[in-house]
């Protein structure tokens, strides 16, 4: 039973690392509990509870999530503070020893987060022990998780927090084990609501008036697996959903975006034509070293495919570089096939040795200097793609999805195509906020994030 009384009247302050899924699911519990009675802090106030949402996707991360905790221990002390997230799963004594903290939750448990709070705020408000500082330095805070193979529950989430598109969860967990990887583990294997379920919520966020929906997941093309449902039949039936104009999918699997897919959204209704597909290496050696599950030549074929159907369709990529086994001569091969496909933007990432992966037994090992060449390579290509990209569509008329922007600063929004899109602050208008708006797209920004917008019919 949660005790909603005693969190009357308490504040909370949130901290999300990682990844979109992670943001969606932290906006979900700051929801909660402002149900329960729960206020967010407001700038420089100390908080009653503090709520962690950690990732672990690379040992920077794992270095980011102890960052977070120390400085909102320090920041909001004596509060109550909850750990979660990939890093709190994967590490949970370590986590669990840091000074100050009081719970961690694993990936099971984050679906009864608000239940596990309620216990241990009781538990904590009965028995307050005089050395209680003392006790958690030397035995480490409570903490609840279970092995990565009884992780099953699904933690429901589709919120925006303060943004302007709601983020839908439609899946959780991987079966993939990519050889770099640590998900897996962390997020159990993959797992998914109904159908049926996917297109309440959506129809909720519709009635609390948002316009944009996200699907995210960690693989979402890989949805159906607890239902036996199809991710084309997801999409097909939130095309429908009334007062939803837009829909976007984060994140597909190369072997996982099928042609049938392609070919529905570029005559949807509500899907855009923007897609986001990890390659991770342009090399086939590298991909089988990986343990991913499709080649280059299958990859070209999904972006060329996209492009006949829709032409004027952004791609983002996410690619690995410095990966163990990744040779000179394989870069070479990866940078020069990312270079002949029709891509607009590429998202770099540099590979993290992670504990307990398999990709520690491949002998080969890039230094730290060679990671960050190649990745600046790989940047000043994803620039002159995203440029060029943007530079095509300049003069042209395209609708724009406001984002709110603080009084007297510039506004920003998005095309259907997902070119950022600024209104200088002199123009832009509180009324312009979650609205549709057509402009005409002109010149580059001050620095070329964006294409300048003049309203030409609200």
């Amino acid at each position: 039973m949660i005790n909603s009384a005693a969190f009357q009247g308490k504040t909370a302050a949130y901290f999300t690392l990682g990844c979109k899924l992670n943001f969606s699911e932290t906006s979900t519990f700051g929801e909660m509990l402002r149900q329960m009675g729960v206020r967010t802090v407001q700038k420089g106030e100390e908080a009653d509870i503090c709520l962690i949402n950690t990732c672990s996707v690379t040992d920077v991360a794992d270095h980011k999530c102890r960052q977070a905790i120390h400085r909102m221990v320090r920041e909001h002390p004596g509060a109550f503070v909850v750990v979660t997230g990939c890093y709190a799963q994967l590490e949970p004594v370590a986590v669990s020893r840091i000074p100050g903290v009081s719970l961690v939750l694993g990936s099971n448990e984050k679906a009864s987060l608000v239940q596990f709070l309620s216990d241990a705020w009781s538990r904590r408000e009965k028995q307050k022990p005089d050395n209680e500082e003392a006790q958690n330095r030397e035995e480490g805070a409570e903490y609840h998780v279970v092995k990565t193979k009884e992780i099953k529950s699904f933690a429901p989430s589709c919120s925006r927090g303060n943004r302007t598109r709601f983020f839908l969860k439609v899946q959780d967990g991987c079966n993939y084990y990519c050889t770099y990887c640590t998900i897996p583990f962390a997020r159990g294997v993959s797992r998914n609501p109904s159908i049926a379920s996917l297109v309440a919520q959506a129809e909720q966020a519709a009635k609390d008036g948002g316009k944009e929906v996200v699907l995210t997941g960690v693989n979402i093309g890989d949805f159906g697996r607890s239902t036996g449902e199809r991710f084309i039949d997801l999409v097909k039936a939130l095309d429908h959903v009334e007062g939803i104009s837009r829909f976007r999918i984060s994140s597909l699997e190369p072997d996982l975006l099928d042609d049938e897919l392609i070919d529905f959204c570029a005559q949807s209704r509500a899907f855009m034509p923007h897609f986001h597909i990890p390659l991770q290496c342009g090399s086939n050696e590298v991909l089988r070293l990986m343990h991913r599950r499709y080649t280059t030549e299958l990859f070209a074929h999904k972006i060329e495919l996209i492009k006949q159907r829709m032409p004027h369709a952004f791609i983002g990529v996410d690619v690995m570089v410095g990966t163990r086994g990744e040779r000179p001569e394989m870069f070479d091969e990866c940078y020069a096939f990312l270079k002949s496909l029709d891509i607009t933007q590429l998202h770099v990432f540099p590979y993290s040795e992670r504990p307990g992966t398999a990709a520690l037994r491949i002998p080969y090992v890039v230094d730290e200097k060679e990671k960050k060449r190649r990745s600046k390579m790989l940047l000043e290509l994803s620039d002159e793609k995203t440029h060029a990209f943007y530079a095509a569509h300049i003069g042209q008329q395209a609708e724009v999805l406001f984002e709110k922007a603080p009084r007297g600063k510039a506004m920003h929004g998005f095309t259907r195509n997902y070119i950022r899109v600024e209104l200088p602050a002199s123009v832009a208008n509180e009324k312009y906020d979650n609205q549709l708006v057509t402009v005409r797209l002109g010149e580059f920004n001050h620095d070329k994030t964006a294409l300048m917008g003049k309203v030409v019919k609200e």
